[in-house]
């Protein structure tokens, strides 16, 4: 694509085309941002929706370059600073911010000071382009922070703490592979995780909010091993040894466990401990 045009006055020209290489650089910057978040996507779904806000966004990048190359007559040199983000669910709250204000600066301040009806097009088309995106990435980061699910047994980052405490489920399944699962588990005021063993499989559990007495043994009426656990405390359970954390708490106790191996079926979600049990009966 090439656009040939000029702007006759040379202080007017020298403003747009430091306005176009802004924006080409927040492109190259947000096109970045999509395509590391698309490899950090839980599931093919976001991965498509992302991948698709890529090629928008890519599409106007090169857009905006060939409008700069053409009235500058050079190509535009930069150096992107990358956004970095902690968690896919940070990722996406950047990136939807990003979209929204940048759609902004394109309506309120780059199209009112170009008068140029090739440029005032292409900004025209790249904020209904970033309205669009910013609309896809709000349904992402929505579903991604109001609804668990197993995103086993695909690559996945996620803010282990902040699912944690955010969960309100006795136990949700939150990665499952073919070696190792991860879930949830929120413990109710005096409740307990209830005794249990697991034959061959080790634990790992992590208390992020909240107490709890931990017990172990090697029968179920004899558990020789106790002691009190707080947030950010870890448990190592061997495979074999019956335990249970009961919550002595005021509040709920807040846990992440870890199977090695998987100890429950793929998605698994009890809301109630007395779903969790029923479920064991069948």
């Amino acid at each position: 694509m090439s656009y040939f045009f000029q702007v006759n006055n040379q202080d007017a020209q020298h403003d747009i085309s430091e306005e176009l290489f802004s924006i080409i650089k927040k492109n190259a910057e947000a096109l970045d941002l999509f395509n590391r978040l698309s490899h950090a996507a839980p599931n093919q779904e976001h991965q498509w929706i992302l991948f698709d806000a890529l090629r928008n966004k890519d599409y106007h990048l090169r857009q905006f370059a060939a409008l700069y190359t053409s009235m500058t007559g050079g190509q535009p040199q930069y150096e992107i600073d990358q956004i970095g983000f902690d968690s896919y669910q940070d990722g996406l709250e950047k990136a939807f911010h990003a979209e929204f204000s940048n759609s902004e600066e394109y309506r309120n301040n780059f199209y009112l000071v170009s008068h140029h009806p090739i440029i005032q097009n292409a900004i025209l088309q790249a904020f209904a382009s970033q309205r669009d995106n910013a609309l896809r990435i709000n349904f992402l980061r929505e579903q991604a922070g109001s609804s668990l699910q197993d995103f086993g047994s695909n690559p996945f980052v996620v803010d282990i703490e902040k699912v944690t405490t955010e969960n309100n489920t006795y136990r949700t399944a939150l990665w499952t592979g073919d070696l190792l699962q991860v879930t949830l588990m929120s413990i109710d005021v005096g409740d307990d995780i209830g005794l249990e063993v697991h034959p061959e499989t080790d634990q790992f559990i992590r208390i992020e909010e909240g107490q709890g007495l931990v017990q172990m043994g090697d029968t179920q009426d004899d558990l020789t091993f106790e002691q009190y656990a707080y947030a950010d405390y870890a448990v190592m359970i061997p495979a074999g040894k019956w335990h249970n954390i009961t919550n002595t708490g005021s509040t709920p106790m807040k846990v992440y466990a870890i199977y090695a191996p998987p100890e429950h079926p793929f998605g698994t979600v009890h809301e109630t401990k007395a779903d969790a049990m029923a479920a064991e009966e069948y």
